[in-house]
């Protein structure tokens, strides 16, 4: 069986779109900066400078560090807290958790922010253990790398490992590792149609838990 599940975060577990996209409205009104793309749920999932350099249209350094830091303050102080569960996730984590597995988080989303967001919603419980690209140090720039340190730092035997997720990136970044993947689509999903014929696909997070235990090792 699948015994290590390691879920992306944003647009998987949660709908984080109202709590980041006010976010950055509120980085680029306060710096007066002009936006170059609509405030989208295209720009959720990213790392943070990617996603800032997509919405200004610039690479000036000291430009997305700005944003970035107001995006930062606001966001970790209250801004995280509008992020919504998706339906039903809770008590699949609670049934994954009680049927023996192990499960993680591996996201793009800093870590600070991610750890206030699951022990806000009290699912410390669930999880074995929490990883952003910033976990690492230095911070990695992949979401293929961090999954592979996963593996590699807690000698997790891949056959046994499954990574969930909403995006191509999450799927690329398990192949990377030939790892199994499975794509849900109750989240973004914006690059569904781009699912490989090896990818497994969920519809309803309701049907999550027993596609898993149809995986084998």
């Amino acid at each position: 069986m699948k015994k290590h599940l390691i879920f992306d975060l944003d647009g998987t577990l949660i709908d984080s779109a109202p709590s980041i996209l006010e976010g950055y409205d509120h980085a680029f009104k306060s710096t007066g900066t002009p936006l170059k793309m609509p405030l989208s749920n295209d720009v959720i999932g990213p790392p943070l400078i990617e996603s800032l350099q997509l919405l200004s249209g610039q690479d000036d350094d000291a430009l997305l560090q700005s944003l970035a830091k107001v995006f930062k303050e606001h966001y970790d102080s209250s801004g995280y807290l509008k992020s919504v569960v998706f339906d039903g996730v809770t008590a699949m984590l609670q049934q994954l958790h009680q049927a023996g597995y192990k499960l993680y988080i591996a996201t793009n989303k800093r870590l600070f922010p991610t750890e206030k967001i699951v022990r806000h919603l009290q699912w410390d419980q669930y999880f074995q253990g929490v990883y952003a690209l910033d976990y690492f140090q230095p911070a990695l720039s992949r979401k293929a790398d961090m999954v592979g340190r996963i593996v590699q730092d807690l000698s997790l035997p891949i056959e046994q490992c499954l990574y969930i997720g909403d995006r191509l990136e999450d799927g690329l970044a398990a192949d990377a590792h030939h790892m199994d993947f499975v794509l849900v689509t109750w989240g973004y999903a914006a690059d569904a149609s781009q699912k490989k014929p090896h990818w497994h696909r969920c519809t309803h997070v309701d049907a999550l838990a027993t596609t898993i235990a149809d995986l084998k090792g």
